[in-house]
């Protein structure tokens, strides 16, 4: 990855923007560069990930090049539609300085995206006309071939370690097929719509023609699916419970319609929890909920079929 890393760089420095020529896999996992999208982007990065858990809990391990102060991070990612979630270890987040922090520090400055990101190691590239070294920019030292690609391949070998851990902890998944399968369900609820349940009774949102009902933004998070009732125009506030406990699930939910509540003025504002099987816990976190809930149960055909509480 080291000779990809160098073009990566070079190229950074000019207005070109394809990346159809890099490698799409590397070590088992997806790879993704980007340039930017019509015009050069301020960061150029380069993604390490598996597709399903990046979608899904939106954790990657990614190259971010500042450009504007020639510094790039291999960085514990996190992609910011998933900030504030469930998503790197405790261990990275109480030891592991954030993007923000990081600059802070070093530049006296905020940067221009990313900081919620936390730094695994840093370096500067030092740019001749060809070819481009890296300086490790906690040692100032230049760093050998063998020592940049350890660098990655430790972070990767501690990312296949996290998302295992995760997928199979009983607490918060089920199974690895089902939190692959969850990491979809969201694009496919939307899509079949009128098909499910759901559209059944409720009608997603739009405005100016754009449909913003899905991964709705607030000042709190970003919302799953924001819809509204057909006959009473409430505001129903849908989750899918991924890899979370359920009182954290609950939790999630709760906090939401409370915002709704508040924000959008919606006295009646309902929610609903789609998951992957029945769950007693799940059951009794909802048993004294202080609004009304729903919980749909999706099997491997990806019907939704209602569960009644109690």
């Amino acid at each position: 990855m080291y000779d990809e890393l160098e073009k990566f760089i070079l190229q950074s420095q000019t207005d070109n923007l394809k990346s159809s020529k890099y490698p799409k896999a590397y070590s088992e996992l997806d790879v993704k560069f980007s340039f930017g999208m019509g015009t050069p982007a301020k960061i150029s990065w380069a993604s390490i990930h598996d597709n399903e858990v990046r979608n899904s809990i939106g954790i990657n391990c990614v190259y971010l090049y500042y450009k504007e102060q020639n510094t790039l991070i291999l960085s514990y990612g996190i992609m910011e539609q998933f900030v504030g979630g469930d998503n790197w270890s405790n261990e990275v987040k109480e030891n592991t300085q954030t993007i923000n922090e990081y600059f802070d520090k070093v530049y006296k400055t905020k940067p221009y995206r990313y900081g919620d990101s936390f730094v695994f190691k840093s370096y500067i590239p030092k740019i001749n006309a060809n070819s481009v070294t890296f300086i490790n920019q906690n040692t100032n030292q230049e760093l050998s071939k063998t020592d940049f690609e350890k660098d990655l391949n430790d972070i990767i070998e501690y990312y296949k370690k996290t998302v295992n851990i995760e997928v199979k902890n009983d607490e918060s998944t089920y199974s690895k097929g089902l939190f692959y399968m969850e990491s979809q369900l969201e694009d496919f609820i939307i899509t079949n719509w009128d098909k499910t349940e759901l559209g059944k009774n409720l009608d997603l949102i739009y405005k100016d023609g754009e449909l913003i009902s899905k991964q709705y933004n607030t000042d709190i998070g970003r919302i799953d699916i924001l819809a509204k009732d057909k006959i009473s125009k409430n505001y129903v506030v849908i989750e899918l419970k991924r890899n979370q406990t359920s009182d954290d699930t609950v939790g999630q939910l709760m906090r939401y319609m409370g915002w709704v509540k508040r924000h959008l003025n919606d006295e009646n504002v309902k929610g609903i929890i789609i998951a992957g099987k029945f769950d007693k816990k799940l059951d009794y976190a909802l048993e004294y909920a202080p609004f009304d809930t729903d919980v749909f149960i999706y099997n491997v055909s990806f019907t939704l079929n209602e569960f009644k509480k109690g």
